[in-house]
């Protein structure tokens, strides 16, 4: 198991730009496939972005796609997810979450994902 703290999230006007990070405690981080999701007032939780255990496959959700990047640096036991272009449809709680160490693939699915933080707030004003 391993834990996860979410941090940098806020308030920012729009077209604007924040940095997400997820700190790990445990020794198993840089055998989890990570993952990002949000969860806005009123609607069910969705994939944002995901990342392979060494880092050298990312995929994302169409509606972030070429606006958020996603990274980690295995080192410090963080993920990091940098948001760029930032609109209010970007409002949400942003979760990270990580999958069982026996499981090698990228998912987009919720479910796939054991370990969750407990969110970071991110506000988009327009």
């Amino acid at each position: 198991q391993v834990q996860l703290v979410e941090s940098g999230g806020g308030l920012v006007q729009a077209g604007g730009s924040l940095r997400l990070s997820c700190s790990a405690s445990g020794r198993t981080f840089s055998n989890r496939v990570m993952g990002w999701f949000r969860q806005a007032p009123g609607k069910e939780r969705e994939f944002v972005a995901a990342i392979s255990r060494r880092g050298d496959n990312t995929y994302y959700a169409d509606s972030v796609k070429g606006r958020f990047t996603i990274s980690r640096d295995n080192g410090k036991n963080t993920v990091y997810l940098q948001m760029i272009t930032l609109n209010p449809e970007d409002t949400a709680v942003y979760y990270c979450a990580a999958r069982p160490s026996v499981s090698q693939v990228i998912s987009t699915t919720s479910s796939a994902y054991t370990d969750w933080g407990q969110g970071t707030q991110v506000t988009v004003s327009s």
